[in-house]
């Protein structure tokens, strides 16, 4: 186990050094924050984070343990009721979707 925790920090360190060297960084975008994005809240939100869209806080929230459920129950219900992409857009704007 402490050899695992011990390979995936060299890997981590190693994308910080590496990952500001790519096309995307030049921008701001990509390197270590593009890989949290996209570890903890999928492509999508990597893919939007590095064409230069902010992390919504509700997807901050579900990192949250035990808080995170209500916020899934919510985007759940969202998705269910119909809501797209432009209705967000409109609703907190588009430095997010």
């Amino acid at each position: 186990m402490k050899k695992t925790i011990a390979v995936m920090l060299i890997v981590v360190m190693a994308l910080m050094v590496i990952g500001p060297t790519s096309a995307t960084a030049a921008e701001g975008r990509g390197g270590f924050m593009g890989f949290i994005a996209g570890c903890c809240f999928g492509i999508r939100a990597a893919a939007d984070y590095n064409d230069g869209m902010d992390i919504h806080w509700r997807e901050w929230c579900t990192l949250i343990p035990y808080v995170n459920i209500v916020f899934a129950i919510w985007n759940g219900v969202d998705g269910a009721s119909g809501v797209t992409r432009a209705d967000l857009a409109e609703k907190y704007g588009s430095q997010y979707y």
